[in-house]
């Protein structure tokens, strides 16, 4: 069975993979909570609520915004810069869950891990 660093490493990939298929300009809210969906949905609510993950949360969210705002007459290199930017958010938060998740009782009854341990068991990832 999956563990939640199985579900967090999963989402960040699929936000990475938006962030990297990305192809210009959208409105402002649909790039953020798309990069955003699956870490909300499988990761999010599983984990006790931590300001700090939080914040790694909402600097995603910022990024995300930056590259849907980055007009392409800026050039390529300006959508590169802020598509690295948002993917470098996306592992800051994927590490930021790592480093400081703890698994809450929903995530245990869902056979996630152990309600008050550590996202990331040791030894693992």
């Amino acid at each position: 069975m999956d563990s939640l660093a199985d579900h967090l490493a999963r989402a960040a990939e699929e936000g990475r993979r938006r962030a990297r298929s990305f192809p210009g300009r959208i409105g402002r809210d649909a790039l953020p909570f798309a990069v955003l969906e699956a870490f909300d949905a499988d990761v999010r609510g599983h984990l006790e609520r931590d300001g700090r993950i939080e914040d790694e949360r909402d600097r995603v969210l910022i990024a995300a915004v930056k590259l849907a705002e980055t007009p392409p007459e800026e050039g390529d290199a300006a959508v590169e810069q802020a598509r690295a930017g948002l993917i470098d958010a996306l592992d800051f938060l994927e590490q930021a869950v790592l480093r400081l998740g703890i698994v809450n009782r929903r995530a245990a009854k869902a056979g996630l891990g152990t309600a008050g341990g550590p996202v990331a068991e040791p030894g693992g990832p």
